[in-house]
C-alpha cells in the first residue's frame, strides 16, 4: 500500500469513496452525495505541508483518504487539526485505515500539530474502536445533535494529544 499526498486527480474517487458512506448514514451527516465539482476549493485548501489530504492506493487504485483540517478558524488553535478518514466499502477492514491514522499520528508533530480531533457519530462503533486503538480518548459528547432520517444522533469527540 501507498500514502501519498492526494492530487485534483484523485478527486473523483475522493468523492466516490465519500458517497459510498452516504447512505450507511454513520460516518457523514450528508444525506444526499456530494459532487466532484463541490470538492474542488476543498482539495485546493488542504497544504501537504501543514493540513494534508493524503489517499491510500492499493494496487494502484485509491482505496482510502484522510484529511487534516484546521479546527476552529482562529489563530490560536494553530496546533490542533481535525481528522477524516474514509475507506471503501470493499476495502474495509483490510488495514487501510489503521494506515492512514497510524500515519497521522506520526506525522503530526512535523505538521506542527499537538493535539488531533476526530468528530464521530455515536452508533459509528468501528470508527469509535479504530480511533481508540491509537489512543484517542472521548473528550466531549454532542448529544442529540445530528438528525438523519428522523432519528437523533450523537457526536463524540475524540482527542489526542501528540508527544504527551
Amino acid at each position: 500500500m501507498i500514502i501519498r499526498d492526494a492530487t485534483m486527480r484523485d478527486l473523483p474517487r475522493i468523492v466516490e469513496i465519500y458517497n459510498a458512506a452516504v447512505p450507511g448514514r454513520s460516518a457523514t451527516a450528508d444525506t444526499e452525495p456530494i459532487s466532484v465539482a463541490s470538492r474542488i476549493a476543498w482539495v485546493r485548501e488542504h497544504d501537504p505541508d501543514r493540513h494534508p489530504l493524503w489517499v491510500a492506493e492499493r494496487d494502484g487504485r485509491v482505496e482510502g483518504w484522510l484529511s487534516f483540517q484546521p479546527f476552529y478558524g482562529r489563530p490560536a488553535y494553530h496546533a490542533t487539526a481535525e481528522l477524516s478518514l474514509y475507506v471503501s466499502p470493499a476495502r474495509q477492514r483490510e488495514g487501510i485505515g489503521r494506515a492512514l491514522l497510524a500515519r497521522a499520528v506520526e506525522t503530526a508533530p512535523a505538521l506542527g500539530l499537538a493535539t488531533l480531533l476526530g468528530f464521530i457519530f455515536g452508533h459509528n462503533d468501528a470508527s469509535l474502536s479504530l480511533f481508540g486503538r491509537f489512543a484517542f480518548h472521548r473528550w466531549g459528547l454532542l448529544p442529540r445533535v445530528a438528525e438523519i432520517d428522523g432519528i437523533e444522533r450523537d457526536v463524540v469527540i475524540l482527542g489526542r494529544r501528540i508527544g504527551d
